[in-house]
């Protein structure tokens, strides 16, 4: 079977299913060299942008006890969204627990999981702030993505 690309309706490109039906969403892990662009070039046009990151920060640190700060991950989406996720430990399956006291829910999640859920907060919130409409297109090309993900149901728990 040939990998097929297929354009969107805002002309993203989009791997194939095979199935010809849902496109599948990627990932890709934003080099070191192109971090000092990643905020303005994805979220330059969004007023107050600047503080984006550290809102995730305090996102996460809200959510999971266990947090101390540490290196994070900037990732682009094939569909124009971009999101952080705290660096993974490639050597084990750690996992970082999670609780929303807003709504009572909690779970076990990877770091991209952990990411996508307190970015998606942080998003929502941001809209909502700056009612911005190029945020919640980031909110929602980031949701698209979740939706798609491994770990949907404890992100959207966490998020609900």
């Amino acid at each position: 079977m040939t990998d097929m690309i297929h354009l969107n309706d805002n002309n993203l490109l989009y791997p194939s299913t095979g199935d010809d039906s849902i496109p599948v969403l990627a990932a890709t892990l934003v080099p070191d060299e192109q971090r000092v662009e990643f905020w303005p070039q994805y979220f330059g046009n969004i007023p107050q942008w600047i503080i984006l990151e550290p809102h995730i920060f305090a996102w996460m640190d809200r959510f999971c006890a266990d947090y101390c700060g540490g290196i994070w991950q900037f990732y682009t989406l094939s569909n124009g969204g971009a999101f952080m996720a705290p660096e993974a430990n490639e050597d084990t399956d750690e996992k970082w627990s999670l609780f929303n006291t807003m709504n009572g829910n909690g779970g076990e999640l990877s770091a991209e999981a952990a990411g996508i859920a307190v970015c998606l907060m942080t998003y929502s919130h941001h809209a909502m702030l700056t009612g911005c409409d190029a945020m919640t297109e980031h909110y929602y090309r980031l949701r698209d993505y979740a939706l798609s993900h491994a770990e949907c149901s404890a992100i959207m728990h966490i998020i609900d």
